[in-house]
């Protein structure tokens, strides 16, 4: 078995993934009233609306960031398919930009959808080596 170490599409995947909750994060703070750096935790808190919807957009994002960065690297030690493996990061990719865009938009139904093809692709990238 012989494993690359040449940065798939797979690993640029994860590279965009690790930007989103900054994205989030950055959303959720931009032109907010009072906005307190010595304290951003405490008054973040506080927000309502798109703001708070944000900051839960970016706590997700840094979970899906885990678990996706777990997948790509069980699927490269096991010299998984890597033209599928890629084709599913960035399926998820996709899914987790749409994520964010339904959840700061307040469209739950449409949000819960693309968390579920996200989170099915990822398990589809653990196993794409077995």
């Amino acid at each position: 078995m012989t494993i690359e170490l040449g940065m798939t599409t797979a690993f640029w995947c994860l590279l965009i993934l690790a930007v989103l909750p900054i994205v989030c994060a950055g959303i959720s703070k931009a032109g907010g009233d009072q906005y307190d750096n010595h304290a951003p935790r405490a008054w973040l808190a506080k927000q309502e609306g798109f703001r708070a919807r944000a900051v839960g957009a970016q706590q997700n994002s840094w979970e899906a960031f885990a678990l996706l960065t777990a997948a790509v690297v069980v699927a490269h030690l096991s010299a998984g398919p890597q033209d599928g493996v890629d084709q599913l990061a960035i399926g998820v990719v996709a899914a987790r930009v749409l994520y964010i865009f339904f959840y700061v938009g307040d469209w739950a139904l449409a949000r819960t959808m693309v968390w579920v093809a996200g989170f099915f692709m990822t398990l589809s990238i653990f196993v794409a080596g077995g």
